[in-house]
């Protein structure tokens, strides 16, 4: 074989067993692989084949020649089939003389094609149609005479070959059957070379596996370790959160976000953690929040607990306190109203307290507001909210919430003054809802503030004092009042004790202590009613000296004289006097009891007691003994013991003043802004008393007069007196007795006093212009009945009058009585106007009308006597004499009206 042309013998099918024969040379197939550029003899015109690598180069040896000679497919287009062409080209290397001469355009376009891509070859092939006509045959002549021109280079390149080419097929025939063993053996070989290999590729496959397992491995370590803190904060973290311990979290949180996830923050678990954690600070913050809410309805509902707590501290440190005074001996001047406060107790307070703690076994311990409240609560929300930044939310959040809570429990219940229950269960909500703020203030910084607390406290003391005003002037009962002003006090000293100031509370004490006096007034008002009614108005019999202590021991009461006396006997005053007393004290007890623990010195106590007692003495007693007095179904003889009972509780005043004084402990020394008035109550009392008296006696002489019947036509007396007068005077005989216990004014007063009642009642019988007519009989007879009047007022019913002074109070009927029954008239008229007149206190416009009274009467007396006494001349002679007395007494009352 040429060296520019190695063979390569193939079969022309798969390979066949070594045992099998070789096949004939016929179905060998030899390919010539060129190796060297084509000689220039080989190339067709000035372009030839091209090199080789490029189109034109080792193109024309693809396709074999087969045993036979025949071309196959692979040559240039030809049929295998297709005889040889016969060698018609000159030389290699040498153009026709025609073809070189003219070098047409067809030559160019077919260098074109042999050298161009067949890709490209479409726009040369359009170039031979667009040319002249016939043109495309002119160029596939040329195209014919190109193609055969390289069948004999090609004719001419096997030729020269040939022999050679035999030559290695023979040479390849030989060493056929070797090449097969050698195949066989070969094949043999890579067979147990695979076989022996299997082994060692598994082993070495396993050692790679476990080569990159150990190497993952590694790396998974080193990141787990990495990953692993983090996984362990976000567990721990949800762990956290599952037993609600929110602050710890969101300090776990913030150790992931700052410390732990910005390592690992590649991996996909880290984002979905670094986007959970907002996801939980809003949970967290949301639980919070409910947990807030959740405490806020709690202390609200534990509010009147917590206070009640507080007020019952504050009471038994008040009770000790006071207890501690008492056993050291201190006394009432001295603060006795201890203040609780936030100081620290004495050593001997605490020893004196523990003794006291001692005593009561069983006393109920007390708890405070810690202990039945979780606060935990609002400390976590406070500190989870201050973690989160957003702390200033959650104080304006809490303040809000407490202020609406402070206006729910600062807002009544509208039966709250009906109960002492309705206004414990109001103060223990107030004193509950200031002492959780407070405790708020002192465990926590910031939340809430002492100007808060006093923004709060400022608004619910006006609250408390409007509410307190309204709802304790409904209560009636002194009862009541008194124990709503201890729970103020209690509550007071509560707050104080947290730092509130209560001055205006204490004020508020003040109004309501008005209003406790107004319903003690009012009380007691009722209870003198009570004992009025029953009293009997007796003097008090006692009928041994263990009655007469009993006595003495309720009514401070002394007289030398009736000591003096042996039993039994009878005190003056009836069984009302030291019952009075005795209320009058119950009264100062009880006005007493308002005033403690208002924080108001001894001497301030003092005077507040001594001021009520005037109220007691000067509007309530007062009124009471007023209306006693003037009430129908009192007589006489219960008037006179009236004016004796005041009289003796006049004198008691000054005993009551003693009491006052020795019940606040205070020095007689000490000068009182205020006096007990009941000496001008019990004076007042006694003069309307007596004035009653005498409208009473009044009244019972108006009685006895209406019973006359007198016969004012009669033509002679009854040569006695009235049945009337006498039964009259008998009465006024009997009451005058009555009246010996009375004080000497008072008794020749009312006597005095009943007869010119007496005196003027009969001149009006006698004047009374209904009247019209009097006989002188009947004016005998009621001269008679003076008569009688004048020997009572000269028996001196009452001792103490001087001479005839009661017998005065007749004197004007006297001398108009004498006028008449002497008749005369001549020295009244001549006397009249004169001090020394026998008649002067005889009016004329009296005598007139009497007169005339008479004078009428005389004529109706002559008329039924005789029808002719007219002619008679005495009577005529008598008429005539009263008609110029009349003449002469109407001039003077004429000129008396005139002078007038």
């Amino acid at each position: 074989a040429s060296p520019c042309s190695p063979l390569q013998v193939l079969p022309s099918q798969q390979p066949r067993p070594s045992s099998g024969p070789s096949p004939p040379a016929s179905q060998l197939r030899v390919r010539t692989v060129p190796r060297a550029p084509v000689p220039p003899a080989a190339r067709c015109g000035a372009g030839g084949l091209g090199d080789s690598g490029g189109p034109g180069s080792a193109a024309f040896g693809v396709g074999a020649w087969s045993a036979g000679g025949a071309r196959s497919p692979a040559g240039s287009g030809r049929s295998a089939a297709s005889p040889a062409r016969p060698a018609a080209a000159p030389l290699p290397g040498s153009l026709p003389p025609k073809m070189a001469e003219s070098l047409p355009e067809h030559e160019r376009i077919l260098q074109e094609i042999e050298s161009t891509d067949t890709a490209c070859v479409g726009p040369t092939l359009r170039s031979v149609y667009d040319d002249q006509p016939n043109a495309h045959q002119r160029f596939m002549e040329k195209l014919d005479a190109c193609i055969r021109n390289h069948d004999r280079e090609i004719e001419k390149m096997c030729n020269f070959h040939h022999q050679g080419f035999v030559d290695a097929i023979t040479e390849l025939l030989k060493v056929r059957a070797d090449a097969e063993k050698l195949k066989v053996q070969v094949t043999d070989t890579n067979r147990r070379l695979q076989d022996a290999g299997k082994e060692v590729i598994a082993q070495t496959e396993e050692i790679i596996r476990c080569r990159i397992q150990q190497r993952n491995i590694t790396t998974v370590v080193e990141k787990l370790q990495l990953c692993l803190p983090v996984l362990e904060m976000y567990s721990k973290l949800k762990e956290q959160m599952n037993v609600k311990r929110y602050y710890s979290a969101l300090k776990t949180m913030e150790h992931l976000e700052n410390m732990y996830l910005p390592r690992v923050s590649q991996y996909r678990f880290c984002q979905i953690m670094i986007e959970n954690l907002p996801k939980l600070r809003e949970e967290i913050k949301e639980i919070s929040m409910s947990d807030l809410k959740d405490f806020l309805e709690s202390i609200r509902k534990h509010s009147d607990k917590i206070g009640e707590t507080a007020m019952k501290q504050a009471q038994q440190q008040k009770t000790f306190n006071t207890a501690l005074q008492k056993q050291n001996n201190v006394n009432y001047g001295r603060s006795m109203y201890v203040i609780n406060g936030r100081v620290p107790e004495p050593k001997c307070e605490i020893t004196s307290k523990r003794t006291l703690e001692e005593e009561d076994e069983h006393e109920e311990e007390v708890l405070t507001a810690h202990d039945l409240v979780d606060f935990s609560p609002v400390y976590r929300c406070l500190h989870i909210y201050s973690v989160l930044g957003d702390g200033e939310t959650f104080e304006n959040y809490y303040r809000k919430q407490r202020r609406k809570q402070a206006r729910l429990v600062l807002q009544p219940q509208s039966s709250m003054h009906e109960t002492v229950e309705g206004y414990r269960r109001y103060f223990s909500q107030i004193v509950g809802f200031f002492v959780v703020e407070d405790h708020i203030l002192h465990v926590t910084q910031g939340l809430v503030t002492r100007a808060y607390t006093d923004e709060l406290w400022n608004m619910a003391v006006s609250k408390i004092i409007a509410v307190l005003r309204t709802h304790s002037s409904y209560c009636t009962d002194p009862d009541l009042v008194l124990e709503l002003k201890n729970l103020i006090v209690v509550f007071a000293d509560t707050l104080q004790g947290y730092g509130f100031p209560v001055n205006r509370l204490f004020d508020l004490l003040f109004e309501i202590r008005d209003q406790y006096n107004e319903t003690l007034l009012k009380k007691w008002a009722g209870l003198f009613r009570d004992i009025f009614e029953a009293d009997n108005y007796s003097p008090i019999p006692v009928a041994n000296e263990e009655e007469y202590k009993i006595v003495i021991s309720k009514f401070p009461f002394q007289d030398p004289e009736l000591d003096k006396q042996s039993f039994p006997k009878k005190l003056p005053m009836s069984q009302s006097v030291p019952q009075i007393y005795i209320q009058v004290k119950e009264f100062i007890y009880a006005s007493l009891k308002f005033s403690e623990s208002l924080h108001r010195s001894s001497t301030e106590i003092d005077d507040m007691l001594r001021k009520s007692t005037n109220l007691l003495l000067t509007r309530t007693l007062s009124s009471c003994l007023q209306n006693l007095i003037k009430k129908p179904h009192i007589g006489l003889t219960e008037l006179v013991q009236i004016i004796i009972n005041t009289t003796h509780l006049e004198q008691a005043c000054k005993y009551l003043e003693d009491f006052i004084t020795n019940i606040t402990n205070i020095s007689q020394e000490t000068v009182h802004t205020a006096r007990l008035y009941g000496l001008s109550t019990f004076k007042d009392a006694r003069h309307a008393a007596e004035g009653e008296i005498y409208t009473k006696l009044n009244q019972k002489i108006d009685e006895f007069i209406q019973l006359a019947d007198y016969d004012w036509t009669m033509s002679e007396s009854a040569g006695r007196a009235s049945g009337y007068l006498m039964d009259l005077i008998n009465f006024l005989r009997s009451t005058f007795q009555v009246f010996t216990h009375l004080p000497g004014k008072v008794a020749q007063t009312a006597c005095m006093s009943a007869c010119q009642h007496l005196s003027t009642s009969l001149m009006q019988m006698l004047l009374d212009s209904e009247l019209k007519q009097i006989s002188m009989g009947a004016v005998q007879q009621f001269n008679l009945d003076v008569i009688q009047c004048e020997l009572f007022a000269s028996s001196e019913p009452v001792p103490g009058f001087h001479g005839d002074t009661l017998q005065l109070a007749f004197i004007d009927l006297r001398q108009l009585l004498d006028l008449f029954m002497v008749w005369d008239w001549s020295t009244y008229l001549a006397d009249y106007g004169q001090p020394t007149s026998k008649y002067l206190r005889v009016n004329p416009s009296t005598a007139l009308t009497l007169l005339e009274k008479v004078h009428r009467g005389m004529k109706d007396t002559s008329k039924k006597n005789n029808i002719f006494a007219q002619f008679r001349k005495n009577d005529r002679d008598k008429q005539k004499l009263i008609e110029t007395v009349v003449k002469q007494l109407r001039s003077l009352v004429n000129g008396m009206s005139q002078h007038t």
